[in-house]
């Protein structure tokens, strides 16, 4: 099973993959979390992707690939895989496509989770992150149990950088004029299943396990 959530930063694609993964026990990738431990970590990719990613640019289509490939191709991902925020150029796209069919797989279906930009950016900037855990909450959408603490790791939530307006504001417009090419190539396929992703979280899961389930 290989799905791929499509959206804009902040479309909720993180929320639904976390829960994806744990329904049909695969791992869900995020090039976001790859990059960030690989700064965090201060790997000589870390450190050529941080300016890029902070300033709300996209990071080259060969990194990108590579990174997404190899992990794909871990042990761990036979039974399939959850993309998350992958592929966001067309370029990216063909390459996956190239990918899956040498090595004998396919990606029948994408999903686009469509949101209104201004509503993004207002979900965007109450948006609370726990960098161990990894989990994503919301002040009003997902709050936490314990205000400002991450429920499953007791850790302080934080706010990160590429969640001010500013910024979303300009993702938001790279996304538009560079990934969002990416729904012609799959909609001229008969691949790309649109959904409202400003509705609740559980109405967005169970919408996405419909497609699925066809």
């Amino acid at each position: 099973m290989i799905i791929v959530l499509f959206g804009p930063p902040g479309a909720g694609k993180g929320t639904q993959s976390a829960r994806l993964a744990q329904k049909f026990a695969i791992p869900s990738l995020s090039t976001g979390d790859m990059f960030r431990a690989a700064i965090a970590e201060g790997t000589p990719m870390g450190k050529q992707v941080k300016t890029v990613i902070d300033a709300g640019d996209l990071v080259g289509d060969d990194l990108v690939n590579n990174l997404v490939f190899e992990r794909i191709d871990q042990p761990d991902c036979e039974n399939g895989v959850i993309l998350d925020g992958y592929p966001r150029t067309v370029n990216q796209a063909k390459a996956l496509d190239a990918w899956l069919e040498d090595h004998h797989l396919k990606l029948k279906k994408v999903i686009e989770l469509k949101v209104d930009d201004e509503a993004l950016i207002e979900r965007r900037a109450g948006r609370l992150y726990a960098p161990v855990s990894k989990k994503v909450y919301h002040k009003q959408f997902n709050p936490p149990k314990v205000e400002g603490i991450c429920d499953e790791s007791g850790e302080k939530l934080i706010q990160r950088e590429d969640d001010q307006p500013d910024v979303v504001r300009h993702r938001l417009d790279v996304y538009n004029q560079q990934t969002a090419p990416v729904l012609g190539y799959y909609g001229g396929q008969d691949r790309l299943v649109t959904l409202d992703g400003m509705a609740d979280i559980e109405h967005v899961f169970t919408d996405i396990v419909q497609v699925l389930g066809k």
